[in-house]
């Protein structure tokens, strides 16, 4: 029943622009963990909630391929900005060129390092962050975004499930990272935030002190 829920809506949500769909593609040809990369419903969900919150300046910690990057962006209005940390150099030259060619990709600004080191030289406020990066280390991506994240800001943490694993109480690293930042969200008045059973868990946190 639950691939027959899934297959529906699939198809009963807004088709994916043709250069994303290529995109997903490449990404499962050619990538390891090809699972990594959001996909038609996340992507499409990514892209209505920036809508919603039409936000000026966005940060994302972990681009991988750029998929999620691009639904973002998409909705993102004419001046906005999408600031994106990838740690892995090696798709910086793939990044830059997939950015330049894509609809939408003007409005991106590719930052290559460890995020927690980037963030901090990032003279931004910011509307909006997306969290999907190294997930051992949630918490200290939240705690460093705070400064600069507006009162009524909004955070977006991908999986945040962990496909069950956090549940169960699953004690390896990045589950133990996962429930820290949940436990941390859900128990700190500074923030009001909701679990989305989508795919791993996908999480929306509003700063509202």
């Amino acid at each position: 029943m639950q691939r027959e829920i899934e297959e529906y809506i699939t198809e009963h949500t807004s088709a994916e622009p043709q250069h994303l769909k290529d995109l997903y593609r490449r990404t499962w040809l050619h990538r390891l963990y090809p699972q990594m990369c959001s996909g038609h419903v996340q992507g499409r969900i990514l892209k209505m909630i920036t809508a919603m919150i039409a936000p000026q300046k966005v940060l994302e910690l972990g681009t991988f391929t750029g998929y999620s990057a691009l639904c973002i962006a998409e909705a993102l209005e004419q001046g906005a900005e999408l600031h994106t940390v990838e740690i892995d150099d090696e798709s910086a030259d793939e990044l830059d060129a997939l950015f330049r060619s894509s609809q939408g990709g003007d409005k991106i600004t590719l930052h290559i390092g460890d995020a927690l080191e980037i963030i901090p030289k990032l003279d931004c406020e910011w509307d909006m962050v997306y969290i999907d990066a190294n997930k051992r280390h949630y918490c200290q991506y939240l705690e460093a975004v705070m400064p600069r994240l507006r009162r009524g800001g909004f955070i977006v943490a991908d999986n945040t499930l962990w496909g069950g694993k956090i549940a169960e109480g699953a004690q390896d690293a990045q589950s133990r990272g996962i429930a820290a930042f949940n436990d941390l969200v859900a128990s700190d008045s500074r923030f009001e935030t909701v679990i989305i059973p989508l795919r791993d868990g996908l999480s929306i946190v509003r700063k509202v002190v």
